[in-house]
């Protein structure tokens, strides 16, 4: 099955996925939230903070709905330039690496991404961002021999760890890259595949690093909701 075209996510559209409670006991403090709201903006937190989780914009085309997503999951967000200096970054549970034009995941600088990949907290690296993390852990990257445009199908590899956990072996993601990762970092796992793309999902759980050439956040992606929702849950349980 293949579907169409992009549509925008209305303010007034159905809800994504019903809402569903998190509470976990991390260190000396207590951390509860709503992961969605049944469809609004911004999530419901209550007992101490909500998790806070931004996104770097490396120039990607779809950076407000990684944005957007993260906010109907309840978690406290903002877009950040990728020039942003460390020092000037909030107490984060998680980052979100966007996408950017191609090329630029095979750079060997993307802004201050390097040294966000340095930081003690997990990350999630989308198109460019997946590619420029695979470098920059000693993979590689290189033109796609197949650039994949357009819903396309994946398979999910031994139960796609954390980040597909829950989802089905085989479903539909909305691709857009030229680019692609040819060699996954030592430490690293393949987590999806495609006929056309070895690496469409990598994971290293020790670093807290995971890796997806697709767009999840669009919403051609099926279970796309449901991988950004893993993503915030083990930003929860750090």
């Amino acid at each position: 099955m293949l579907l169409s075209s992009l549509s925008p996510i209305a303010r007034d559209s159905p809800p994504l996925f019903e809402p569903v409670y998190r509470s976990y006991d991390v260190g000396q403090a207590s951390y509860s939230w709503v992961v969605g709201d049944g469809g609004g903006l911004g999530g419901v937190v209550a007992e101490e903070k909500m998790l806070v989780i931004d996104v770097v914009d490396n120039g990607g085309q779809w950076t407000h709905r990684e944005w957007r997503m993260l906010r109907y999951l309840g978690v406290d967000t903002q877009i950040i330039d990728n020039t942003t200096s460390v020092e000037e970054l909030r107490e984060l549970d998680g980052l979100l690496l966007s996408g950017g034009a191609a090329r630029v995941g095979l750079s060997g600088k993307l802004g201050n991404c390097s040294a966000y990949l340095e930081l003690d907290l997990p990350v999630l690296g989308i198109c460019a961002g997946h590619q420029f993390m695979a470098r920059h852990y000693g993979g590689d990257c290189a033109e796609a021999p197949a650039p994949e445009f357009g819903a396309m199908e994946i398979a999910v590899i031994k139960g796609g760890g954390i980040i597909f956990s829950g989802t089905p072996e085989k479903q539909i993601v909305w691709e857009s890259h030229n680019d692609e990762v040819v060699e996954v970092p030592v430490g690293f796992s393949i987590t999806a595949s495609s006929d056309s793309c070895r690496v469409q999902g990598m994971e290293d759980v020790v670093r807290s690093r995971f890796g997806l050439q697709f767009h999840p956040e669009v919403n051609d992606s099926e279970f796309g909701a449901e991988m950004m929702r893993n993503f915030v849950d083990f930003c929860g349980e750090q």
